[in-house]
């Protein structure tokens, strides 16, 4: 399993554990306590009920005196409220009174009267000096519906200390409540949902952030790994971050070591031959020779010392394209442009090896990079075509769009490249001999060119050309 999946997979679980639990408690807690305030509103509004009825039941008409025409009158009423856009359309009290013994002498439904409730715990408790409330069925055998009943006590009005005469109770319906607790109920489970998704969507985003970092420093080490030249994981201000800056710190030291051991030793196979070279025309200077002998000695040593400068100055700037993960600079740069500048720059040696170069350019290219390394490649690429082609002849210098990219083709007319060769061109130090001289170049300017491409992200091909002469192309994305 993945590290996102399972990031996302434990978050998701915490949250959405701690999110059930707590709305379950809510809805659980819902309806006792909405019962729990329901019974408080009851027993003070039996209280005062109590208070109101005492004189009629101290007088012995509780069932025609102003307390039950009160009573009727207010049960006759219509109420139209809404609450929580609930509707409510009438009183849903129930009114009972009993004397001291427990017999009713009120209902404000007419029922039960004379029945003795001296036995529920409303009237039991409350005529003992408790209080008393009792939860029942609405009628025989029914479970589903119940009514709270709450109980007050009445007292003789005036007597002192106060004189039980009788029990108020004040019953309502559960059911009347019943819509304020599934409202609450599907308010509170409707913004649990909301909560859940949210938590979601922020467990998603979190894990999508980490994963995204985890995933570069991934795919950063597997391409270190493989050889692959990769830019440096972006610069964070987190863990991450910080582990990123220290793989590249240590791939810098370990890749700079395999570095410098492999090019000293390049550089020691390639200079033996020159200074090989040297060492044999120097001894033979230093015997009597004729003047000819001597002078073809001495050009030899410029020659040998002259290679091994090019060969040194080459490695080196190879050697420092090499090292770049990335292009340090990055512009604009038109593509005409660029060609004009090449052109002018090998002029001189294309004249003086009687060369014409001839500069095509699509109107409208440009690409994007640093000019500086593009136009060091393509004279590369341009005195490869010079030293294969023979005086009187040319060398084009083509750019064209391509597929949603930009072709730089450099194209001469010399005896193309062997077969045995072409797969072994871009390789260091690998060279051919020039048909005009017999001498071999330092093998650096293809790989040089190959690098140079790789930072624009693109790449370089050399093939041989239809007709004849050899072709090489650097395919370069467009800006």
């Amino acid at each position: 399993m993945r590290i996102g999946l399972r990031l996302f997979l434990g978050f998701f679980l915490i949250t959405g554990l701690a999110a059930f639990f707590v709305m379950r408690v809510f809805v659980n807690e819902v309806k006792p306590g909405v019962r729990q305030a329901m019974e408080s509103t009851l027993v003070d509004t039996a209280n005062v009920l109590a208070v109101m009825a005492a004189d009629d039941l101290a007088a012995g008409r509780i069932d025609d005196g102003r307390f039950a025409r009160d009573m009727d009158a207010a049960f006759q009423r219509e109420v139209d409220a809404h609450i929580w856009q609930i509707p409510k359309k009438r009183v849903d009290y129930r009114v009972s009174i009993t004397d001291a013994h427990g017999v009713v002498v009120y209902d404000s439904r007419g029922k039960n009267l004379g029945r003795d409730n001296s036995r529920w715990n409303d009237v039991y408790l409350t005529l003992r000096g408790e209080y008393g409330a009792r939860s029942s069925p609405e009628s025989p055998g029914d479970t589903a519906h119940t009514v709270m009943h709450v109980a007050a006590p009445i007292y003789a009005p005036g007597s002192q200390p106060p004189r039980l005469i009788g029990v108020l109770t004040l019953s309502q319906p559960n059911r009347t409540f019943e819509p304020f607790i599934a409202a609450s109920q599907r308010s509170i489970l409707r913004r649990g949902g909301w909560l859940i998704g949210l938590s979601v969507l922020i467990g998603v985003l979190m894990t999508w952030w980490l994963s995204r970092g985890i995933g570069r420093l991934n795919r950063y080490a597997q391409a270190v790994s493989a050889g692959q030249p990769v830019a440096p994981p972006k610069p964070r201000r987190d863990e991450i971050g910080d582990l990123g800056q220290a793989l590249e710190t240590m791939r810098r030291k370990l890749e700079g070591k395999d570095y410098v051991e492999q090019y000293v030793q390049s550089l020691t196979h390639e200079m033996k031959s020159p200074l090989a070279g040297i060492r044999g025309a120097a001894e033979l200077l230093q015997e009597p020779i004729p003047e000819a002998d001597r002078q073809r000695f001495a050009r030899n040593i410029l020659d040998q010392q002259q290679r091994l400068t090019e060969t040194i100055e080459k490695l080196l700037a190879l050697a420092e394209v090499e090292q770049h993960g990335w292009l340090q600079t990055r512009t604009r740069i038109e593509v005409a442009r660029l060609l004009d500048e090449v052109r002018a720059a090998a002029a001189p040696r294309m004249q003086a090896a009687g060369v014409a170069l001839q500069v095509r350019c699509a109107p409208g290219l440009a690409v994007q990079g640093d000019a500086f390394l593009l136009r060091q490649a393509l004279l590369n690429l341009l005195d490869n075509a010079r030293a294969f082609s023979a005086p009187g002849s040319e060398v084009a210098l083509i750019a064209e769009a391509s597929g949603g990219q930009v072709s730089i083709i450099v194209r001469d007319t010399g005896p193309g490249v062997p077969d045995y060769a072409l797969e072994r061109v871009f390789e260091r130090f690998y060279s051919l001999a020039s048909p005009a001289t017999g001498q071999r170049g330092t093998g650096l300017g293809l790989p040089f060119v190959r690098e140079v491409a790789r930072l624009h992200g693109g790449q370089v091909q050399l093939a041989n050309a239809a007709e004849s002469g050899a072709e090489a192309c650097v395919q370069l994305p467009t800006a």
